[in-house]
C-alpha cells in the first residue's frame, strides 16, 4: 500500500534571504524601517539578523515577506544586509543621518545661512533664561554659543538680507541679530511667538501659537494675517514662491492638518492626515516635507502638490527640518541637530 507523502507547509520551506525595498531608506540613529522581501522571517527557531554595515540592528518583527528593525545607535550611512542559517541575503543601502551637535533644545526648525552655518536654539522652559539662546553650527559639526539674552528663542528665521531673526515665546517679541550675535528688538506684542518665515518682498510671519499669524511688513507695521485653531505647543511655517504661507501646529486631534494661507489671508487645510506636525520646509520641486507621524510611523514626510504623503525618513522626536545650501537635509530633534544627504534641494525664495 503505497504511503502518503507529509504535506508541507510553505511558510516551512527555508530560503535565503532577498531584500526587495527598504521603507523608508532614510532613518535618525534609533529610527524604524521595514525591509520587504523573501525568506526574512525565522529559520526554525532562529531569528534572522541584521547589519547596518558593520554594527547589528534590533529585529523588531520577522516574517517570511517582511522584517522591521531599529537603527543601531552607532550607525552610520552604508549597507543592510540580512543573515540568517539559510544565508546571506543580498545588500541595500540606508542612508543614516549625521549628528551634528547635542546638547540643544529645539522646538522648532533650525535655520540655515546661505554659507550652510546650522542656528539652532536651547530654549528651555517656558520662563526660564538659559546661558545660550542659539547656537551655530558648523557643516563640520562644530557648535559655538551664538546669542544669548533672549528668554526661550523659538522660531528662527533668515530675511532676505541675510540677517537672522529670532523669536521669544515668553515675551512675543521678535528680535534681528547682527553679525556679532547681538540682539535687537524688531517687535514686540506677539503673543506666544513660535514659528517665524520671510517672503521674498522682505515681510515677516510670525505664528503665535493662541491662533494669530502676524505679518509685520518691512516698515515693522503689524497686521493680523489669518487666524487658526490654537496649538498645544507651536506654530511652523514656511513660504512658497507664490507668498502662501504654509502652517503646521499640533492640536489636541489625531488627524492634523498642514494649513496654506494664500496672499489674501484667506487659510484652508492644505493637506490632512498627520499625526502631530511640526517643522517645515519646501523642496524646490514644490513638495512640502514636514516632521510629523503618517500613519502610525514617525519621521521626515514628504507632501506632494497633488496631496500624496509617504515617510521619507524614520526618527523619534523630530521638531523641525530645514534645506542646506550645500545640499543635505538638516532635522532638528528635541535636542540635537542632524544632517542627512536626501538628494533634496530646498526652495530659495530669495
Amino acid at each position: 500500500m503505497p504511503r502518503s507523502r507529509p504535506q508541507i507547509d510553505p511558510h516551512d520551506v527555508q530560503t535565503v534571504p532577498r531584500i526587495d525595498d527598504i521603507v523608508p531608506s532614510a532613518a535618525l540613529p534609533n529610527g524604524e524601517v521595514e525591509l520587504i522581501g523573501v525568506g526574512l522571517g525565522p529559520a526554525g527557531s532562529s531569528i534572522p539578523a541584521v547589519f547596518v554595515g558593520s554594527d547589528v540592528g534590533q529585529v523588531l518583527m520577522s516574517r517570511p515577506g517582511r522584517l522591521a528593525l531599529r537603527v543601531p545607535d552607532e550607525a552610520t550611512t552604508g549597507l543592510v544586509e540580512v543573515r540568517s542559517t539559510t544565508g546571506t541575503s543580498n545588500a541595500v543601502p540606508l542612508r543614516v543621518a549625521r549628528q551634528l551637535s547635542s546638547g540643544l533644545h529645539p522646538v522648532t526648525s533650525p535655520a540655515v545661512s546661505r554659507s550652510g552655518m546650522v542656528y539652532a536654539t536651547i530654549s528651555g522652559p517656558r520662563g526660564k533664561q538659559t546661558p545660550v539662546s542659539v547656537v551655530r553650527v558648523s557643516p563640520d559639526g562644530r557648535g559655538t554659543p551664538f546669542v544669548t539674552g533672549i528668554l526661550n528663542a523659538t522660531g528662527l528665521a533668515f530675511s532676505p538680507d541675510g540677517d537672522l531673526y529670532v523669536t521669544s515665546r515668553a515675551e512675543g517679541n521678535v528680535y534681528r541679530i547682527d553679525g556679532a550675535g547681538e540682539p535687537s528688538l524688531y517687535a514686540e506684542g506677539m503673543g506666544i511667538a513660535t514659528g517665524a518665515a520671510f517672503d521674498a518682498e522682505g515681510n515677516l510671519f510670525v505664528g503665535d501659537r493662541s491662533g494669530t499669524i502676524f505679518k509685520i511688513d518691512p516698515q515693522r507695521r503689524i497686521f493680523v494675517y489669518a487666524t487658526l485653531e490654537p496649538s498645544v505647543s507651536a506654530y511652523h511655517l514656511a513660504v512658497g514662491p507664490d507668498g502662501t504661507v504654509f502652517v503646521a501646529g499640533p492640536t489636541l486631534g489625531s488627524n492634523e492638518a498642514i494649513w496654506a494661507i494664500d496672499p489674501h489671508g484667506d487659510a484652508r487645510a492644505w493637506y490632512r492626515g498627520l499625526g502631530r506636525p511640526q517643522g517645515l520646509a519646501l523642496s524646490r520641486e514644490g513638495n512640502v516635507f514636514v516632521t510629523a507621524c503618517l500613519r502610525g510611523r514617525r519621521g521626515l514626510v514628504r507632501v506632494t502638490p497633488t496631496g500624496q504623503a509617504s515617510l521619507v525618513l524614520s526618527g523619534i522626536n523630530l521638531v523641525g527640518v530645514a534645506f542646506s545650501p550645500l545640499g543635505t537635509t538638516i532635522l532638528a530633534t528635541n535636542d540635537a541637530v542632524y544632517d542627512v544627504d536626501l538628494g533634496v534641494e530646498g526652495l530659495n525664495v530669495f
